[in-house]
């Protein structure tokens, strides 16, 4: 089954752009996956069990910062429409 996420991650930290943009470069390193990105969220693209362990994976890696927050929604279908 194909899923489509949007995810916006919001570390609640002075410095929060270094951690949003180390989490997008990690998500990118995942070749069956496909990350679009813009200014209010990333979205990520591919087979549900290979997207969900990558953002478990990832999100926990995010989580070493203390008080980061992520906000998502989940469709089962994938709507990348290149």
């Amino acid at each position: 089954m194909n899923t489509s996420v949007e995810i916006s991650y919001y570390p609640l930290n002075v410095e929060y752009i270094p951690p949003i943009k180390g989490f997008i470069e990690r998500m990118n390193k995942y070749e069956k996956l496909r990350i679009r990105t813009n200014g209010m969220s990333t979205q990520v693209f591919g087979e549900y069990a290979i997207v969900m362990q990558a953002l478990t994976t990832e999100i926990e890696k995010s989580f070493e910062l203390p008080h980061s927050v992520f906000v998502m929604k989940i469709i089962n279908a994938d709507l990348d429409i290149v």
